[in-house]
């Protein structure tokens, strides 16, 4: 069984959003024609308290993409955003969220990031979708939104791991780039076995 995967298509991520992704919003026209192919819909959420420890203004004399070392690794710094019940953190406005049957929210827990949709950034702490995807008999996720090379990227690499297959849809999702790392996220999910496919192919 399959099931469509829809990462953080939120306000804060596309165009005029404290962490746009360029062009973000592009890929919701695309991600509205494919929730109609799919029986199981399920979105996550970017979902932070203020304050955040991955938030740049958290640090003293820290600059938003500078990294510091904390206890599960490197930690990329980011502008506050997707802050709880704020505009920001709200899914944008033209996606349709109406059949949606489960919300994953990340990054809540004020100490530690989240970009997989399966484990917080010390890849310990799940999220539970693991164990829903398995109780619902899904072995196929086919995962769209932002962005490619972190949230979309660490789902994949982390739900192939989990024993899903692990579909890309090209054309519905969309990347940061920090100094090459959007490259080097499609090498690293082809590499680990994500399959890649586009709208097209799907709806034909």
């Amino acid at each position: 069984m399959k099931a469509l995967l829809i990462v953080d298509i939120q306000n804060d991520f596309c165009p005029g959003g404290a962490l746009a992704v360029p062009n973000g919003d592009t890929v919701v026209p695309i991600v509205n024609k494919l929730i109609d192919r799919f029986d199981v819909v399920i979105q996550t959420q970017d979902w932070h308290p203020a304050g955040h420890s991955s938030f740049a203004s958290s640090h003293e004399e820290k600059n938003p993409y500078e990294t510091i070392e904390v206890y599960y690794g490197t930690q990329i710094l980011w502008p506050d955003h997707c802050v709880q019940g704020t505009e920001g953190a709200d899914f944008h406005p033209d996606l349709n969220t109406k059949k949606t049957q489960v919300i994953i929210r990340k990054g809540f827990r004020k100490a530690i990031d989240s970009y997989s949709t399966f484990f917080e950034n010390d890849q310990k702490t799940t999220t539970g979708l693991t164990g829903y995807l398995k109780q619902r008999r899904i072995t196929d996720l086919y995962i769209v939104g932002l962005a490619t090379d972190f949230c979309v990227k660490w789902s994949v690499l982390d739900g192939i791991d989990e024993g899903f297959t692990m579909h890309v849809v090209e054309d519905a999702v969309q990347g940061i780039d920090l100094e090459g790392s959007l490259d080097a996220a499609w090498i690293e999910m082809k590499e680990k076995g994500a399959k890649i496919t586009t709208s097209d192919q799907l709806l034909s």
